[in-house]
């Protein structure tokens, strides 16, 4: 039977980023689509999508959105060794 092979999110069109907010609270490989990065505005774009999306999150919840202190790029994660 064939094993089944998942891409990594960078091989999907996603960039995973670790997101800090001004809370000290932490949400990591936050994904974001790689059509919208790039450019003069380098990661700009991905600090405005996931500020949405807290903002979504938060008026579902009953609470106010959450600050960005800092937004980095997630590692990209080792390979994992092929079985035999």
């Amino acid at each position: 039977m064939a094993t089944r092979v998942k891409q990594l999110p960078q091989g999907r069109g996603f960039v995973l980023f670790d997101v800090v907010f001004e809370d000290g609270s932490r949400a990591s490989n936050r994904r974001v689509p790689m059509e919208i990065l790039g450019g003069l505005d380098g990661d700009q774009p991905a600090r405005d999508l996931i500020e949405q999306q807290e903002a979504e999150v938060a008026q579902k919840a009953g609470r106010p959105p959450r600050a960005i202190q800092s937004l980095t790029r997630a590692a990209k994660p080792e390979p994992k060794p092929a079985r035999e």
